[in-house]
């Protein structure tokens, strides 16, 4: 049995002669919180496009949920759940209409895409909503409700890319509930971010650079590696520009 929800060795994604992703190599655990980190342009969205099945790798491997990201794209699609920083919601649906397009996207059996449907406007605190257009929604409401949509078919990996962008910091502690309950539930859940407070909440980091992994471990890890002569530890931000810049002096020296 594998034991580990996703797998990379290696992984390249090449345009032309552009590298968006170069020879990434980690592994992510049942039930872990994962962050990927990187500024604009860094590679994470490539990445998480190649581990949906949505982009077909240059070069490396990986395996998510126990499926192959290059062989079997299709299988691995039904394994995971996705959500993204624009929370991929039909704007002039209801609620419930959304959630019922998901439900049929994501083939539930009618016997129980009814219970899932209840559970996802609990769980979103929509009950008073459920009828309503999506696009009247808050941001935090519109947040809650995207995330049930993306497990609605109950996967046992979620990739959620910069899933709190543009939301109040009351929605973003809120969400980041969520996603404790979605782990310690066993689920799986890859996510990237910019706000260095979430960084903190995960399990563990990688960090990624023109398209290189340049740092990987939890965030004690990493900022134990850079600790001052005092024995001070730096913040997450301050480990992070400074891992980007003494990339920068590698390839430029």
């Amino acid at each position: 049995m594998n034991d580990y929800a996703v797998t990379v060795e290696n992984l390249e994604k090449r345009f032309g002669s552009f590298t968006a992703v170069d020879r990434i190599s980690f592994r992510v655990r049942p039930g872990e919180v994962f962050g990927f980190l990187g500024p604009n342009g860094a590679g994470k969205s490539t990445t998480i496009r190649m581990l949906c099945g949505i982009l077909a790798p240059s070069g490396g491997s990986g395996m998510v949920a126990g499926f192959n990201i290059r062989s079997q794209p299709e299988l691995v699609k039904t394994k995971i759940g996705y959500m993204s920083q624009k929370f991929s919601l039909y704007q002039d649906l209801t609620v419930e209409e959304n959630i019922n397009f998901y439900g049929g996207i994501y083939r539930i059996p009618p016997e129980k895409r009814k219970q899932r449907k209840e559970w996802v406007i609990e769980m979103a605190g929509l009950a008073d909503h459920r009828r309503r257009p999506t696009a009247i929604l808050s941001g935090g409401w519109k947040q809650r409700l995207a995330l049930g949509c993306a497990i609605l078919h109950e996967p046992p990996v979620v990739f959620l890319d910069e899933p709190t962008s543009g939301v109040d910091p009351i929605s973003r502690r809120r969400f980041w509930d969520l996603i404790y309950e979605l782990s310690g539930q066993g689920v799986t859940v890859f996510v990237t971010t910019h706000y260095m407070d979430e960084a903190e909440y995960c399990n563990r980091l990688g960090l990624i650079y023109r398209g290189r992994l340049i740092a990987l471990g939890t965030p004690h890890e990493l900022k134990s590696e850079l600790a001052r002569p005092d024995g001070r530890l730096p913040t997450l931000e301050e480990v992070f520009v400074e891992r980007i810049e003494e990339c920068d002096r590698l390839l430029t020296a």
